[in-house]
């Protein structure tokens, strides 16, 4: 349904030139995507891939050379529909002499919040985050943790649709990462879409729904997670309540019956996340110029076209 489409890009591009206008770098090579409400979507690729160019493409803060972009079925370069985006920088550039009280209500003044939904808005922030005994410190106080705490905080101040976040587990420790997790699977549990970057794979093969890999500005490949990490060469059994033999072997089902055992999966056994992204990077680069093309959706809805910019 297109009320469910939050992004989607067409052919989006962005070539980066130099001061006399020659091509330089093309960090985004028509790029196809569609992002739907309510799921947790993984953006993956090296460094220069085109993550961070796509999410200044949507917020923005760079124009496309060509193709489309649009958030919430408006044009990205619109400004306005930020105002229900939140956005967590890989680096989050804080006040450092604010506490975590005064950084909150700096941050929803920006958005015209209520003086009294923007105070107890960033009470509740502050506890769910874990800093209600440091929301007095100033942020230069903070470790880089505590900072990814406060700065999720930041992104969710204006109640989002959309939260886009680079690198949310970036500083955290075991536990604090388990808690970010958490969190993302929360916003989602809440209706939220969520829009996620990052180089520790074993995080989004945990939270995201579906995911696209980059490699040099091009698609290499997309869909669900579960779907890619699927080995659909080998079939895993796993039973329960029987010990492995000879005639086990032979004829599972029989033998599952004979020795009062329950046959609890039949499936294909998946590897990991990592294992697939490094897979199609190899792929890529013995491969220059592979893309992945989308298959085309008959029914899908259209979105108003916008100008390309150059």
């Amino acid at each position: 349904m297109a009320e469910d489409l939050i992004v989607e890009t067409r052919s989006l591009t962005k070539i980066y030139r130099d001061f006399w206008g020659r091509k330089k770098k093309t960090a985004l090579n028509a790029l196809d995507l569609k992002i739907y409400r309510g799921e947790i979507f993984g953006l993956l690729g090296p460094n220069g891939s085109g993550k961070t160019t796509t999410i200044k493409l949507l917020l923005g803060l760079l124009f496309p050379t060509s193709g489309d972009a649009f958030v919430f079925g408006e044009p990205a370069a619109k400004v306005e529909k930020n105002e229900r985006i939140g956005y967590l920088p890989e680096e989050s550039y804080l006040y450092r002499f604010l506490n975590a009280e005064e950084t909150l209500d700096f941050y929803g003044r920006l958005f015209n919040i209520d003086p009294e939904v923007r105070k107890k808005r960033a009470a509740e922030l502050i506890e769910r985050v874990g800093l209600a005994n440091d929301k007095k410190r100033i942020l230069k106080e903070y470790s880089k943790g505590m900072r990814q705490r406060i700065g999720l905080a930041q992104a969710l101040i204006n109640d989002p649709e959309l939260v886009i976040l680079d690198e949310p587990t970036s500083g955290l420790d075991p536990l604090g990462t388990r808690w970010m997790k958490d969190l993302i699977l929360d916003l989602r549990a809440r209706g939220k879409t969520v829009l996620m970057c990052s180089h520790r794979l074993e995080d989004v093969q945990d939270v995201c729904d579906r995911i696209a890999i980059l490699y040099n500005g091009d698609l290499q490949t997309l869909g669900k997670v579960s779907t890619l990490v699927e080995d659909a060469v080998r079939v895993e059994v796993r039973a329960r309540g029987v010990k492995e033999s000879a005639e086990l072997r032979a004829d599972l089902e029989a033998v599952f019956r004979k020795h009062g055992g329950t046959l609890e999966t039949i499936g294909h056994p998946s590897s990991t996340l990592e294992e697939l992204f490094l897979r199609v990077i190899e792929e890529s680069k013995a491969r220059p110029g592979r893309r992945y093309l989308p298959p085309e959706e008959s029914n899908a809805a259209a979105l108003p076209a916008a100008t390309a910019r150059s």
